[in-house]
């Protein structure tokens, strides 16, 4: 008995605890374990934009691959600007889509906190061009090829517009590259961005330096945008078959890091990605939101523990003892996971707690039957979860595979909600076999009143 009840304890400080965790990580800014929950983009405010892609020009049976290549690209892309947890996802017009061509492709990007369209916009549109190049001029470089200052004057004085007009465009370009890395010089401790090209653009990258040796390879980036002058001019002085590029250039450290992150985010896929809706979602929404489903889930739990208090007695104060036990457990879920909160997924969290009452309720009557029969406390709190434990298993577990089944097939608010009834509903169980039991096992006192307050409830018959 006393080995239950030391159990019994330990849980109950673990609740204790992992309920201050919640509150310290929320309210606490300064905190070392400082970690708000994630919230959508419904909860935070932000924006919702849509694209069409135009893939005419890709062929049908390469269409699905470029949209889901589209979809990553733009998921890293808005990554790297620290968006939380940002949704991308692709959507295909139906044959009853109004205004739409059937087969057409859309793609909907939710950024939670950017409030900002033309941010947002341009956060998705920033499509970094990278390309090699080499010179023209038919000149003798061998003699200039250890001061590139010079070099580069006696082109620019055979051609004043060399700049723009020296150089011949090959095919490599950023298309091929598989990674770019931030790396240290060792000696001088320079910034600079190491290049990993793949299979093609390595045997391409070699091609142009057995074809340039003792000459410049001028490196570009955003040409287009109007940057004519090369970020690097590296001299060629062997065959490069490795796959591996140097772009230096005097960065800073986040310089660096900013241009590896663009240069990872990729080139499009798409012929066109077009703006064709935006919605902004003011932070004053996402409050109301929020204060609406506290304020529904404390009425909620405050009416069933209520109810439980009232009808179960001594053993309804257990199962809400133990519902706030799984309440705290699953806010600490979602802050460690995290999960990105929204209204619908809130919904689901709610209705998991439902389901954690509805196994405390059938345990609590299966116990009432067993007390009524004349058994030992003990043994009655046993028999009931025994008989209990199947209905609870078959019933949540049917939960479950509906909770997977929204969540692989849903998008969005669907996922969301999917997400936290499932999880709500995994947790839910452990705590009412494990928790509720626990405790009331830990009270199993062989006392008239005890039982009398086990077995009593309010008849309505």
């Amino acid at each position: 008995m006393w080995k239950i009840r030391i159990i019994a304890i330990f849980l109950l400080v673990t609740g204790i605890l992992v309920g201050y965790f919640n509150y310290v990580s929320q309210m606490d800014i300064e905190s070392s374990v400082y970690k708000p929950f994630s919230l959508g983009l419904d909860l935070s405010g932000g924006t919702h934009l849509v694209y069409r892609a135009d893939v005419s020009s890709i062929p049908p049976e390469e269409v699905k691959t470029a949209m889901d290549s589209l979809r990553d690209i733009i998921e890293r892309r808005v990554n790297i600007f620290g968006v939380s947890e940002p949704i991308v996802q692709v959507k295909r017009a139906g044959i009853f889509a109004e205004g739409e061509d059937e087969g057409s492709y859309k793609l909907i990007v939710e950024l939670p906190g950017i409030t900002d369209v033309k941010t947002a916009t341009e956060m998705i549109g920033a499509t970094p061009v990278l390309e090699f190049m080499t010179p023209k001029q038919d000149i003798d470089f061998s003699k200039y090829e250890e001061d590139l200052a010079i070099l580069m004057q006696a082109l620019e004085k055979v051609d004043p517009a060399f700049v723009e007009t020296g150089y011949d465009i090959t095919p490599l370009t950023g298309r091929f590259l598989q990674r770019a890395s931030l790396a240290f010089d060792h000696t001088t401790g320079e910034a600079y961005v190491l290049l990993d090209f793949n299979k093609e653009g390595k045997k391409l990258f070699a091609d142009i330096t057995r074809e340039n040796i003792g000459k410049p390879v001028a490196i570009f980036l955003d040409r287009n945008l109007g940057n004519v002058f090369p970020i690097t001019k590296p001299t060629v002085r062997e065959v490069i078959t490795g796959g591996q590029a140097q772009i230096t250039g005097n960065f800073t450290a986040e310089e660096a890091r900013v241009l590896v992150g663009r240069l990872n985010s990729g080139a499009l896929p798409v012929d066109e990605l077009e703006l064709i809706s935006t919605q902004t979602i003011g932070a004053t929404l996402g409050v109301k939101a929020i204060n609406s489903g506290v304020n529904a889930a404390i009425l909620g739990l405050g009416l069933v523990g209520l109810f439980l208090i009232i009808w179960y007695r001594l053993a309804g104060v257990i199962a809400v003892l133990a519902l706030s036990m799984y309440i705290a457990i699953m806010l600490a879920l979602f802050k460690l996971i995290p999960v990105t909160l929204t209204a619908a997924g809130v919904a689901g969290f709610i209705l998991s707690i439902g389901m954690a009452v509805d196994a405390n309720i059938l345990i609590f009557e299966r116990m009432k039957e067993e007390l009524r029969l004349g058994k030992k406390t003990e043994d009655a709190i046993r028999e009931g979860f025994a008989r209990a434990w199947l209905s609870i298993r078959d019933g949540n577990i049917s939960s479950i595979i509906t909770a997977i089944i929204l969540f692989w097939f849903g998008t969005g608010m669907i996922k969301g909600f999917a997400l936290t009834l499932g999880l709500g509903i995994f947790v839910s169980m452990l705590s009412a076999v494990i928790v509720s039991r626990t405790f009331l096992l830990a009270i199993a006192f062989q006392n008239k009143t005890v039982r009398l307050l086990l077995k009593s409830g309010i008849k309505f018959n």
